[in-house]
């Protein structure tokens, strides 16, 4: 059971239930941060989860909550411990270094490099080392309906999955349908990927107790990507840091920026451990495609609720935007502190 009739509700369940128990049938041993349609130019996932070391984590907290882009990864990752004239710092970035010294300026205004100025030249410090925070990426498909049709046109983007590498491990998550035998595994899927069949439970529970809101079954194993044509490590390398970045930085609670929670038929509910939207106007819950200005049934929210004693400032639709970006930085905190998922 899953909110809607898209596979966007069961994409939100899935990333709720990847915060709180992944690894599936395993002890976790990695704080983990959940982030949800990401990826590169050619191919995006569902969801991805990064397995992280805490102490990673605590120290790339220093470089703000914000995602690090490539040009600000160049800067930071390569900043010297002492002053340096930046093109005496920075490898040869491959574009012309006008680019570089705009990404400077910006590295200095977000506070993750030092900058000064001596004479013509603009020289950097670090303010920490970057560290090694990531362990294991992992993708996840989700198909709560995986019929024949769905099945073909996922596998050459599963395969694509496998031969690129850019996740050490690539998952199916499909609605447990409670037969003998799942139909997931009776298509053909590369066996390389794993299929874990999920079913939740809609009933608010209590976050205290050890009550689960989510049952997870692993299918089938994945294995670890590691094909011959994969790109080379340092590309590969640079491409998984970028990857995870923006996960770090967007994780799976902004899809408030891309639905209108400024309309007033805009509602957040409870769906078991998940907080999932809602729309008044169509009585459940909506994909992002649908909640767009649009909509036939939008309604922007009226000025007085946003100027008249309104008890959240700003209105609902921008203390949707705070609740959800409070939980998100909730989760990272204590990843990084105990690596410990969030349990309230």
């Amino acid at each position: 059971m899953y909110p809607g009739t898209g596979e966007f509700g069961f994409e939100l369940l899935v990333c709720r239930w990847a915060e709180e128990s992944w690894p599936p049938e395993t002890r976790r041993e990695d704080a983990v941060i959940v982030a949800r349609q990401l990826g590169t130019r050619e191919r995006r996932w569902d969801t991805v989860v990064l397995e992280c070391d805490p102490e990673g984590m605590a120290a790339r907290s220093r470089f703000g909550d914000r995602e690090l882009d490539s040009d600000l990864l160049h800067v930071v990752r390569n900043a010297p411990a002492e002053w340096a004239w930046y093109r005496d710092a920075l490898p040869h970035p491959g574009y012309p270094w006008r680019y570089v010294r705009a990404a400077v300026h910006r590295a200095a205004d977000r506070g993750v490099v030092e900058k000064r100025r001596r004479g013509n030249r603009i020289e950097i410090r670090r303010v920490a080392p970057y560290p090694e925070w990531v362990r294991r990426i992992v993708a996840i498909e989700n198909k709560p309906d995986l019929d024949a049709s769905a099945a073909r046109a996922l596998s050459s983007q599963l395969e694509h999955d496998v031969e690129t590498a850019l996740a050490d491990e690539v998952w199916v998550a499909t609605r447990a349908t409670g037969r003998r035998v799942e139909p997931a595994l009776l298509e053909d899927l590369p066996v390389d990927v794993g299929i874990v069949a999920l079913s939740f439970d809609d009933a608010e529970t209590d976050r205290t107790a050890s009550t689960a809101w989510a049952d997870a079954t692993v299918e089938w194993y994945p294995s670890e990507v590691t094909p011959a044509d994969a790109p080379s490590d340092g590309e590969r390398a640079r491409r998984r840091l970028e990857l995870a970045e923006r996960a770090y930085g967007r994780g799976w609670r902004s899809f408030h920026e891309t639905m209108r929670p400024d309309c007033r038929q805009f509602e957040l509910r409870r769906f078991g451990a998940a907080l999932v939207p809602h729309c008044a106007a169509k009585g459940r819950s909506q994909t992002a495609a649908e909640c767009a200005g649009s909509c036939s049934a939008f309604e922007p929210e009226p000025p007085g609720w946003r100027t008249r004693g309104w008890p959240i400032e700003g209105g609902p639709g921008n203390g949707i935007k705070r609740l959800l970006d409070r939980r998100r930085e909730w989760v990272r905190t204590r990843e990084r502190e105990t690596g410990e998922t969030d349990r309230t």
